[in-house]
């Protein structure tokens, strides 16, 4: 972890939420978060302990508290802007009533589709048992510590911030990586949202109110997906330098989750559905770096990594000491490769939360009164 990130204190942003399915004081009770390394906690790294085989594809120096991150993610900006403690991850407080607050069931590598059917086709042995259905399973199995009997835990959901995803990440990996190309995974895009909106409609019977189902990165982007899948036949886009295929991809994971949420949202009208949109919230960063603080020399380069044009090389693990490091993590986009900077993190956090690109818009849904600004940098309770 750079020293300048710990030199810089965190001033939190306050939403003031009217809707009627918060708490009396105006804020959703707690947030149940579900997705993989762009949402995980700490349940990954305590898996890993727990279970060694398994390991944690994220481990320190890459990784912050169980944080695929220099820093804080998304969850966590949005936990400390409705004034909520950070929450816990789910394989770190079985058991403990501080759960009740909010419970991380996000693993990273986490997919969709069962780790079984994956295993099968395309990946052997590296796909982590944590799939949506298997996060799902450990919600169900914890309800009782966190609020006791059928209607107290439907109420206990029902004023509860859902976040499910992003999601479908890992599953179109383990497809590319095993020998699959882009237009020979489209196919699986349907199954892949299929599953997703089965566990909308799953968690809606269960009492659910609020949910917000993100969509996908623009994976073009990543220094990751630029050093394994560049060639000399690919496209890029003339202003981002991103790979225009990988890019198009995900808009079509996200096009089509789009519209299933919509009929979704027809078929439940009682339950608000909030599509975030990480596609575009991230693209302005890309687009408009300056204007973000972000240094355009190193705009698709990691800031920790291995080297070559994108400072990523897969073959070398975390803590190798042929790694480097950037000396200001704040103005880089991209961690390690695969995953984001903390001050990556908030600009999209805000973005997301107190900009367009929610739908429908969350701050229309729980009006703030004012706008501060998000400060980066590590809180005392990290």
């Amino acid at each position: 972890m750079a020293s300048s990130s710990n030199s810089i204190l965190f001033t939190s942003f306050f939403i003031v939420l009217c809707c009627d399915n918060v708490s009396a004081n105006g804020c959703y009770q707690s947030i149940i978060s579900f997705g993989d390394s762009i949402s995980d906690t700490g349940n990954r790294q305590q898996l890993g302990t727990m279970y060694p085989d398994i390991g944690f594809d994220c481990a320190p120096p890459c990784s912050h508290d169980g944080r695929c991150s220099n820093g804080r993610l998304i969850v966590d900006f949005l936990a400390e802007s409705l004034g909520l403690p950070l929450i816990t991850s789910y394989m770190n407080g079985k058991g403990n009533d501080g759960l009740v607050a909010g419970t991380n069931y996000a693993v990273s590598g986490a997919s969709t589709l069962d780790s079984s059917f994956l295993k099968a086709g395309w990946s052997g042995n590296d796909v982590i048992n944590a799939s949506l259905g298997v996060q799902l399973a450990w919600f169900k199995q914890s309800l009782p510590s966190m609020c006791g009997n059928t209607s107290d835990c439907r109420d206990y959901i029902g004023r509860s911030l859902i976040i499910l995803g992003p999601f479908g990440s890992n599953d179109y990996n383990h497809m590319l990586t095993g020998g699959k190309v882009i237009d020979e995974v489209k196919p699986y895009v349907r199954l892949v949202v299929d599953v997703i909106i089965s566990a909308v409609n799953e968690l809606i019977e269960m009492g659910a109110k609020t949910i917000i189902v993100p969509g996908n990165f623009p994976w073009g982007c990543f220094p990751s997906v630029l050093t394994m899948y560049a060639s000399d036949g690919d496209e890029y886009d003339p202003t981002t330098s991103c790979l225009i295929k990988f890019n198009e991809f995900v808009e079509y994971h996200n096009t089509m989750l789009q519209t299933k949420l919509n009929q979704t949202r027809e078929l439940s009208p009682n339950a608000t559905i909030i599509y975030a949109d990480n596609y575009k919230a991230t693209m302005q960063i890309y687009l408009s770096p300056d204007e973000y603080g972000f240094t355009n020399s190193e705009l698709l380069k990691a800031c920790y990594g291995g080297g070559g044009p994108f400072n990523f090389n897969l073959s070398i693990k975390c803590g190798d000491p042929s790694m480097t490091m950037c000396d200001e993590p704040d103005t880089h986009v991209s961690w390690d490769g695969i995953h984001f900077t903390e001050a990556t993190y908030k600009l999209v956090a805000k973005n997301l939360f107190q900009g367009p690109y929610t739908r429908p818009e969350f701050y229309s849904l729980c009006p703030m009164p004012s706008a501060p600004q998000m400060e980066v940098g590590l809180s005392s309770s990290m």
